[in-house]
């Protein structure tokens, strides 16, 4: 699988406050938000498009930081956010969300499977 939005959201992301890292993510709330998001994204072929352009992008940050490549992660990142914005609001809520999930825990990989439906998303877009 491609990277995770999760993986995504983490190396993208600015640090949470501290008020937030001490909550406890609502884990209902937030799968019913991603099965949500999954549901506008994969009915839009535009936002569809803009998810896997995300992906791609949060590839080469990785790439970037392995680098040590810091301009040219920051510039990447700039784009991601501006792809985000057309995810829409209910995304960036999501997104807000996965910050407060330990990405190592089961709650995490519950997610990442619900998530995983866009990323094969992107798969099939590729074999067109």
């Amino acid at each position: 699988m491609k990277a995770s939005l999760i993986a995504a959201v983490l190396l993208i992301g600015a640090a949470p406050p501290l008020y937030a890292q001490a909550q406890q993510p609502d884990m209902d709330k937030l799968k019913a938000d991603a099965q949500k998001v999954v549901s506008i994204i994969k009915g839009d072929k535009t936002k569809t498009e803009a998810y896997c352009q995300i992906n791609q992008l949060g590839e080469q940050i990785g790439d970037a930081q392995q680098d040590k490549d810091s301009k040219k992660a920051e510039e990447l990142s700039r784009r991601v956010m501006a792809l985000e914005i057309k995810l829409g609001p209910d995304y960036l809520s999501l997104v807000n969300g996965l910050r407060d999930v330990d990405p190592n825990s089961q709650q995490a990989q519950e997610l990442a499977s619900i998530l995983a439906r866009l990323d094969d998303a992107c798969e099939d877009d590729d074999q067109d």
